[in-house]
């Protein structure tokens, strides 16, 4: 499974699963494009492995349980997660369920999601996009929904630390699935849309990564020999590296999760059971 799998790395990434033999499900916010990566990735897998795509929108945990409700039901079994999608907002908005927009796209729905597919994920892995971007602002995990001055990237920032920290907290609790969290470089994508300048910059300036080459860590998390990976550990060009302190602290990733379980919903929640009532596997 792969969120975000519209365009940029998420699509590139999905074609290379697909090449792999794998079955791929696409999860997108906005169906024409998601339809299009459907086809692209469609052409590039085998005729017993079709992909499937589901459209969601991050922005609506409404939306997020859907989802998990579909692929708990199309797939009894998923090998890996990869909580790609996400972005960045300019100014401070929040959600139709109170949240601030980046932290709840990038952080408290794919944790959401991930918490309500643990049972088919047992054996599994879980890969969360993160960015260098998390050396930016400091999270508050009293504060997610960010209710003081608002920088956005430093926003941003806070959010994809929640990533690194989400990672290594669920290897602690989950012995059953391996998480890890990576950086992708700088990557040409449609990454700031809404925003003339990060528009242009993420379309003109040189040097920029491939989508592909952006998802090179994240195929490789998904595959790599067991005994290669360290399980929750954040990973740059295939290493792992010590993540800024602040996105390394221990008792700051459990009191995210505590805290992010209740502004999801998911205090006393079980994951998804399948329609018998008994855990969907």
């Amino acid at each position: 499974m792969v969120t975000g799998a519209n365009s940029g790395i998420g699509l590139a990434a999905a074609r290379e699963f697909a090449r792999r033999g794998a079955r791929v499900g696409l999860v997108g916010r906005d169906v024409g494009r998601l339809d299009a990566a459907l086809a692209a990735v469609r052409a590039e897998a085998r005729p017993d492995a079709a992909p499937e795509a589901f459209q969601c929108d991050f922005c609506v945990l409404e939306d997020v349980r859907r989802l998990a409700t579909a692929l708990a039901s199309a797939y009894p079994s998923i090998a890996v997660l990869c909580n790609n999608a996400g972005g960045v907002q300019h100014s401070r908005q929040l959600t139709v369920d109170h949240h601030e927009v980046t932290i709840q796209a990038n952080h408290l729905s794919p944790f959401l999601l991930t918490n309500l597919l643990r049972d088919q994920l047992r054996g599994g892995r879980v890969v969360n996009t993160a960015s260098t971007a998390h050396r930016y602002g400091q999270l508050d995990a009293d504060d997610l929904d960010c209710s003081g001055r608002y920088r956005a990237m430093a926003v941003y920032g806070a959010s994809k630390q929640a990533n690194i920290l989400f990672a290594a907290e669920a290897a602690r609790r989950w012995s059953e699935i391996l998480s890890f969290s990576y950086h992708p470089g700088v990557v040409r994508s449609r990454f700031g849309r809404g925003n003339g300048l990060f528009e242009t910059f993420y379309r003109v300036a040189p040097l920029l990564r491939t989508p592909e080459q952006g998802a090179d860590t994240m195929v490789w998390l998904a595959g790599a020999p067991r005994s290669q990976v360290d399980n929750g550990a954040y990973y740059v060009n295939r290493s792992a590296r010590p993540p800024r302190r602040h996105a390394a602290d221990g008792a700051l990733a459990a009191k995210l999760w505590e805290v992010s379980e209740v502004m999801v919903g998911l205090a006393g929640e079980e994951a998804i059971t399948s329609p018998d009532g008994t855990p969907a596997r």
